[in-house]
């Protein structure tokens, strides 16, 4: 009887604990600075955060910003990417579980054909590219991602091209976040631009 008294005592917590939602675990809005290429640590603004730049196309990823219209925002540009590119973040001393009813929000803007895909490093050296994505728009638009509803492909980092369909990979200890929108710049009527990101997840020790 008394053990029997313990679980219903304990129920309600366990319910709780099984409910709780993840809590925000980085965000980045670039530096306010004057636009300068490459993108780089110096434009990072959160200061857990580290910033990293992959692909051929990489050393021309632009931190951009125009004085008019005066509401233009500080973001990444990838319109003079002469090849494929990636941006990641991570955490300088967490990991994040994003296998819990994670969220991976961001502000941005493509133009011509460009999709913006999250890409993702997990701990153990896999690196995945979602198959949805964020399309063209005429103005910034603020896309929010269900990490549950997400198909998943593997990404070759080096070449910034996705492979096979992932199914179910385990995403409990994810080590960087990014984006890539798979292609090649091309000016302002071909490219990806990201103002910020934000990320919904457990924070994970290294």
């Amino acid at each position: 009887m008394k053990y029997i008294l313990y679980i219903l005592i304990a129920l309600p917590y366990l319910a709780n604990a099984q409910l709780q939602r993840p809590s925000l675990f980085l965000r980045e809005d670039f530096k306010k600075t004057p636009a300068q290429i490459p993108v780089s640590q110096d434009h990072i603004e959160n200061k857990n955060l580290i910033i990293t730049l992959y692909g051929k196309g990489a050393d021309s990823i632009k931190k951009s910003h125009h004085d008019k219209p005066d509401d233009d925002p500080f973001y990444v540009w990838s319109g003079l990417c002469k090849d494929t590119w990636a941006v990641t973040l991570k955490h300088k001393s967490k990991n994040v579980d994003l296998s819990k009813q994670a969220k991976i929000r961001w502000r941005s803007k493509q133009s011509g054909f460009r999709q913006l895909h999250i890409i993702l490093n997990l701990a153990d050296g896999t690196w995945l590219v979602s198959k949805e994505s964020d399309s063209w728009s005429n103005d910034w638009r603020v896309k929010e991602f269900n990490l549950t509803d997400i198909q998943w492909l593997s990404l070759d980092i080096a070449t910034i091209s996705e492979k096979n369909p992932v199914e179910n990979p385990d995403l409990s200890k994810v080590v960087e976040i990014g984006w890539t929108d798979l292609m090649k710049g091309g000016g302002s009527e071909a490219c990806s631009r990201l103002d910020w990101i934000e990320v919904e997840g457990f924070s994970v020790n290294k």
